[in-house]
């Protein structure tokens, strides 16, 4: 007699004849109809096009048999789940590690409650990915950053992270400074079936060793000095989501300790209570440094790293593909102009010289140097001639004088520019060139305040040069060629801290 029933049927994979029988009288109890598949071989055809409120997967299987099962169930993980039976926890773990369909374990006999949970949690799962249309995740992808680029190594890392995306593996993500690591990370999580989760960062390297635990996992109120009130910690922010571990090769040894137990327990307490709660997180890190150079150190714990380094994407700095540097630029400077933050265009004799460049600060740096361009050159384009020196190729070093910021600086006391010596070169170099500070820069019909547009250049150029001296006022007067006295006395007036 079949049975009608408001569920998805529950597909048992399973070469045990009594195992199923069990099975499937207890689902028609629990109003389930259940479809029976005694090998793998027919899966692909038993999965296309239909949908199952469960998959539950059986021991019985060659290891071999099992990985193409879960290969083919986690192809089609945003439409069904999958439960193992009568696996070892020690199997069951490393494949709910590596399988993002994988969302439990069940021994035969089935407990009722044990199966309860994750029936209804199925129901959840079915539920939430219901209205989900295609169209919503093109709306969580248009959030994120890209990648930019297309030389081959950025693209080899575009099929690193589409690989690994779907899945629940671990991912450690290597580069120097500045080279995006946490744009990979975004990019695995809007890729990945956690999604519509929220994607916690935590840089481990910026806060203080004796509150990274209160940060990472909570604390209860008065756990210690100032904790006036409970707190959620970054690992319940981001349950069903992905936590992003940003520098955690700056991560202390004790801290280490404390992760590492979270990542191999699936469980966690908050400072100050005894009381375990559950983690079902990804986990995804950074950093910059070389960690197996801090293993041999002693200063990062090797049971850790292979914990974190399941699968390892290794990014490279800008210098290694000088190819994408025009692209880089024109997306900075279409990304300046999108979120009205600026706007300026740069000659393709510009972009050419950037293209020399060897960029220590990565694309951190290059996105840095637009925006100063957009904030000197307001909607102009710049050529080389306005690139600041140490943007310039050697050739061109030696034959061009370098731009000698006191020419800019209105007196406190006039408006006139303040009359500072210039070596010859440079004066011959303005001379010969005079249009090429003032090209960008154009008169409207309702005119221009050149005491204004002159005041901000003043005050970006003090900055430049604070910058450049680490904040030390004496160092920045000499870079730009005023007495330390006059530099206070403008820091004053424009309210800048050095």
């Amino acid at each position: 007699m079949s049975q009608s029933t408001d569920h998805l049927p529950i597909l048992l994979i399973e070469q045990n004849d009594r195992i199923f029988n069990d099975i499937k009288s207890l689902m028609a109890f629990l109003a389930y109809d259940t479809v029976y598949l005694s090998s793998v071989d027919h899966l692909p055809s038993a999965i296309e096009g239909r949908d199952y409120h469960l998959v539950m997967l059986g021991a019985g299987f060659t290891q071999a048999e099992q990985q193409l099962a879960l290969e083919s169930l986690q192809a089609e993980a945003s439409r069904m789940q999958v439960v193992l039976l009568d696996h070892s926890p020690e199997q069951g773990e490393a494949y709910q590690q590596n399988f993002s369909c994988v969302i439990g374990q069940l021994q035969t006999p089935l407990k009722h409650e044990a199966l309860n949970t994750l029936l209804q949690r199925a129901e959840e799962f079915h539920q939430t990915m219901q209205p989900q249309t295609t169209e919503s995740f093109k709306e969580i992808l248009a959030h994120v950053p890209k990648l930019g680029g297309q030389s081959a190594a950025i693209q080899y890392v575009r099929t690193m992270i589409e690989q690994v995306a779907k899945t629940d593996a671990s991912v450690l993500i290597l580069g120097e400074s500045g080279t995006g690591k946490e744009v990979v990370a975004r990019n695995i999580h809007a890729l990945s079936n956690r999604c519509k989760q929220h994607f916690v960062p935590v840089n481990c390297g910026a806060i203080p060793a004796d509150l990274l635990e209160s940060e990472l996992f909570g604390h209860e109120k008065g756990a210690f000095t100032g904790a006036i009130a409970a707190r959620q910690g970054r690992f319940e922010m981001a349950e069903k989501g992905t936590l992003f571990l940003d520098e955690i090769g700056d991560m202390s040894l004790p801290m280490q300790v404390k992760l590492l137990r979270v990542l191999q327990e699936r469980t966690f307490e908050r400072v100050g209570s005894n009381k375990s709660i559950s983690a079902d997180v990804r986990i995804l890190a950074a950093t910059h440094r070389n960690l197996e150079q801090h293993i041999r150190d002693g200063k990062f714990r090797e049971d850790l790293f292979y914990r974190i380094n399941v699968f390892p994407i290794e990014l490279p700095s800008l210098k290694e593909r000088l190819d994408d540097v025009p692209l880089l630029l024109q997306d900075q400077m279409d990304k300046l102009q999108q979120e009205k933050r600026g706007s300026v265009q740069m000659t393709e004799s510009a972009m050419a010289a950037l293209s020399e460049y060897s960029w220590p600060g990565n694309v951190r740096e290059l996105a840095n140097l637009v925006e100063r361009l957009s904030i000197l050159y307001p909607q102009g384009t710049v050529d080389v001639a306005q690139l600041p020196a140490k943007y310039l190729p050697a050739k061109l070093k030696s034959s061009s004088a370098p731009f000698n910021p006191a020419l800019m600086f209105a007196s406190d006391e006039t408006d006139e520019f303040v009359n500072a010596p210039v070596n010859e070169d440079s004066s011959a170099f303005f001379q010969e060139d005079a249009t090429a500070v003032a090209e960008p820069v154009t008169i409207t019909e309702e005119g221009l305040d050149l005491k204004e547009h002159l005041a901000q250049m003043e005050i970006q150029l003090i900055q430049q040069a604070l910058e450049q001296s680490s904040g030390v006022v004496a160092h920045a007067a000499k870079l730009l060629k005023m007495r330390r006295t006059t530099l206070v006395e403008k820091l004053k007036k424009y309210g800048i801290k050095a």
